[in-house]
């Protein structure tokens, strides 16, 4: 124990990790680091750059040229910069998400990266969510998380999510995206999702925003025995 507190939340794209992930932070006073996001800013990197993202020889060769980096604005969230430019909302893009997903089926990359999010737990009490964080990234995590939900359900919120930021895409268009990435997650040979045998599941199909993040809570509360006035 490193007297640091780390809380490990993974799941399936869309699940709606990030969002509570960062809210569960702002209430226990934790650091927010979204993994996932530094693979999306690599698979921006590569589909700038035109290169066969699913050639690992290609994706190694442009990594270590690249500056990506992490900073939290004003409001405490998660900027992610690519040789210094804030792309944080070009990440989130549907056609990066695949990108994303296809860079960080290669074992070398993730490796590559590994130490960059072990660093913040090292540092911080942290939250971090993505696909292999209590399997891998943090097995020794103090609380894993795996939050779940349907594909169907999971492509409704990721759909309305997209238009709220101006995104014109169709459901049917959003599911196949996700269920897409749900075989490329579950599959790769590197990491695949799975949930870790010490987590805690929460499937989300069927209740909303408001009481997920309350059960959240609960179990943070519970599992760590802490307060949120306890925490500084």
């Amino acid at each position: 124990m490193n007297g640091f507190y780390s809380i490990a939340i993974d799941g399936p794209s869309g699940a709606g990790k990030s969002t509570q992930a960062k809210r569960l932070a702002a209430a226990f006073n934790f650091i927010y680091v979204d993994t996932g996001a530094i693979y999306r800013t690599l698979g921006l990197a590569c589909y700038r750059a035109g290169i066969d993202r699913r050639d690992v020889n290609a994706v190694m060769t442009l990594l270590p040229t690249l500056d990506i980096g992490i900073e939290y604005n004003e409001a405490g969230e998660q900027c992610m910069l690519l040789n210094g430019e804030n792309v944080s909302r070009e990440i989130r893009l549907p056609e990066i998400s695949l990108c994303a997903s296809d860079v960080s089926a290669h074992q070398q990359v993730r490796s590559f990266l590994l130490e960059m999010q072990r660093k913040f737990a090292r540092m911080y009490n942290v939250i971090m969510d993505g696909r292999d964080i209590g399997t891998v990234v943090l097995p020794d995590a103090d609380l894993k998380i795996f939050l779940t939900a349907s594909a169907e359900a999971r492509a409704q919120r990721r759909m309305l999510e997209l238009k709220q930021k101006g995104s014109e895409v169709s459901f049917d268009e959003v599911l196949k995206d996700i269920n897409y990435r749900d075989d490329q997650d579950t599959h790769r040979a590197a990491a695949p999702l799975r949930k870790a045998e010490d987590a805690v599941e929460v499937d989300t199909s069927d209740i909303g925003f408001e009481e997920t993040f309350e059960r959240l809570c609960e179990i943070v509360i519970d599992k760590l025995s802490v307060r949120r006035e306890d925490l500084p």
